[in-house]
């Protein structure tokens, strides 16, 4: 099961915070990181999120299941950049026929797995303290996104779980036709991609039901649309922008200190 619902304790200081402050601040905070390209400003960058954590009322192992595809893509990531990168400067710390691997591999290496995971933890923390109705509310109301907009994105947030269930309805029911693919590599390739395709048309339809169903109940209309639940951009919401504005740049200004600032152009 794909689950997307908030798994913060709700008296959180930080996750009773305006939706849209708390994804302003995260893109904010994302932004900033990406302009070194040096491992340390990402390092102390994940060492602040992990040290707010009990702010936003997440405990670690619940962060750690959620972000779980994210540490698997970088080791996947760090893995291909120490067999496969062009660039073998530095000393040698390990050789195995073909395969080298020298300090300057590892350092730009690590560098890009902790850039990645410094810049995607905010967006696993904002949506593990976000009510996905309340954050479709705040776009309309506080970012003045479009309704339509704002409602398609809350009803694509409400279908992700979907994906899974049919995911495993669709692997019974070819089970049950005699279709197995059994230890054979290619043939679960194949299987994996059959499925997945299945997939795809299913949500294509579910999704066009979807948006012919919006546009019958009047959200492609330009007549503005009332709200029933008002969210409110408060002043501490404004410190919370400001404040991962503020921590980013420490970020920064520790890597800079420390003399292995890389400018990600220049």
């Amino acid at each position: 099961m794909i689950g997307l619902e908030p798994v913060a304790t709700p008296g959180a200081p930080l996750a009773r915070r305006n939706p849209v402050a708390k994804l302003a601040a995260g893109l904010v905070f994302s932004f900033l990181l990406v302009a070194s390209l040096d491992p340390v400003a990402p390092a102390v960058a994940i060492a602040m999120e992990l040290a707010l954590l009990p702010l936003f009322g997440i405990r670690y192992r619940v962060l750690a299941r959620r972000a779980l595809p994210l540490l698997a893509g970088a080791v996947g990531i760090l893995v291909t950049l120490m067999l496969f990168a062009a660039d073998r400067s530095g000393r040698v710390l390990w050789e195995a026929g073909p395969l080298l691997v020298t300090s300057g591999v590892l350092v730009t290496a690590l560098g890009l797995v902790l850039r990645m995971l410094a810049v995607a933890l905010p967006g696993v923390i904002v949506f593990a303290t976000t009510d996905p109705t309340d954050l479709a509310d705040a776009l309309v109301q506080n970012a003045k996104a479009p309704a339509r907009f704002a409602i398609g994105a809350l009803a694509a947030f409400r279908l992700v779980p979907l994906l899974g269930q049919e995911w495993q309805m669709l692997t019974m029911a070819r089970r049950a036709r005699g279709v197995d693919a059994g230890r054979n590599p290619l043939a679960r390739l194949r299987l994996f991609a059959a499925t997945a395709f299945a997939l795809l048309v299913g949500a294509i339809r579910r999704g066009t039901r979807l948006a012919v169903a919006m546009d019958a109940r009047g959200f492609d209309a330009g007549t503005p649309r009332t709200v029933a639940r008002r969210q409110v951009f408060r002043p501490a919401d404004w410190l919370l922008v400001a404040g991962a504005a503020a921590l980013a740049g420490s970020a920064l200004a520790v890597s800079v200190a420390l003399g292995t600032f890389r400018p990600l152009i220049g």
